[in-house]
């Protein structure tokens, strides 16, 4: 029988504990549910030192091997992320020990892949110039930022780009391994796998890893600035549930009691963008949820999710996403 498929994941003092046992998990599963005759995954946990690490979650993480026993092919080479909170503001950890091995442990690698913030040390390693990426979606412009040779993507759940891999949030590293385990052996076991693990298969890769209101951020410092943005926060909340209503920049202004030009104002210093385009990615969010959930006709979608025509709903599709409303449907 072939030698089983060697994964050996990166870890460092602070990681996000799900980066590493997440796709553990999922690798685990796939080998006992191929059974018996198949050669399924061996995981090892690799940290700088070969010593425990302690994660995020304040458990320890036991190591099978230092980097210096990293010997021979490694067929799947993954790197997990640590975020700190400093003043408020998320950085992405870089371990400089962690990005000097990749730069020579990569090269063996078959594949290499990244969970979370985990792609900010590719980058560091200069494994991901030149290569569409995605991580987190609030460290996704730090990492556009200081690696502009890297095409950030803040959108996807993950990103393939040939044998470079990058997921989003932590739990997307799931779906990742997930990917790979249908790579490696077909869907069948992928799927057996995510049902063993009561998993939702269906988060394939280009599917969004955040809702509308969780890309904006807040920026309001003042007082008076945070009661404004309690205001242009209801407004938000209120488009969100109703988005085939007139949300017009004067049906908005009208229902704020402020003028026009106020709430552009107010909802870009809250938002960092405008009314128009917060409610045109609502509605494209509506529209998506309805596309993947029900069986409405294209018509009935453009209506609900307040994009009013079939026109409209793939004209904002095609800028938006780059596909039409019935590829997505038969993607998700």
């Amino acid at each position: 029988m072939p030698s089983p498929h060697r994964v050996v994941i990166v870890a460092f003092p602070g990681i996000e504990l799900l980066d590493a046992t997440g796709p553990a998990e999922v690798f685990s599963v796939a080998t006992r549910v191929a059974g018996p005759g198949r050669p399924g995954y061996q995981v090892q946990i690799a940290t700088p030192d070969g010593a425990p690490v302690a994660t995020s979650a304040g458990v320890r993480l036991m190591a099978d091997l230092s980097f210096a026993e990293v010997a021979g092919p490694i067929d799947t080479l993954l790197v997990s992320g640590a975020i700190d909170l400093v003043d408020g503001v998320v950085e992405p950890v870089i371990d400089r020990a962690v990005t000097e091995w990749l730069r020579q442990a990569a090269p063996r690698a078959g594949r290499t892949g990244s969970i979370c913030a985990g792609a900010h040390l590719l980058a560091a390693a200069g494994l991901l110039d030149g290569r569409p990426a995605t991580t987190h979606w609030l460290t996704a412009g730090r990492l556009a930022a200081e690696h502009p040779a890297v095409r950030v993507d803040a959108d996807p759940i993950f990103i393939r780009d040939g044998r470079v891999w990058t997921c989003a949030g932590v739990t997307s590293g799931l779906d990742m391994a997930l990917a790979m385990v249908a790579e490696d052996h077909g869907r069948e076991l992928a799927l057996g796998t995510a049902r063993m693990m009561v998993m939702y298969v269906k988060r394939s890769g280009g599917q969004s890893q955040f809702s509308v209101p969780l890309s904006v951020q807040s920026s309001a410092a003042e007082e008076g600035e945070r009661r404004n943005g309690d205001r242009i926060d209801e407004l938000r909340r209120w488009i969100a549930e109703h988005p085939a209503e007139d949300l017009s920049l004067e049906a908005l202004s009208a229902r704020t009691h402020l003028s026009t030009r106020h709430l552009t104002r107010l909802f870009h210093q809250r938002t960092a963008t405008t009314p128009a385009a917060y409610v045109e990615a609502t509605r494209l969010e509506a529209a998506r949820r309805l596309l993947a959930d029900t069986g409405r006709s294209l018509p009935e979608v453009a209506a609900a999710s307040g994009l009013g025509s079939v026109e409209t709903l793939h004209r904002v599709f095609r800028r938006r996403l780059g596909t039409t409303p019935a590829e997505y449907r038969r993607r998700f």
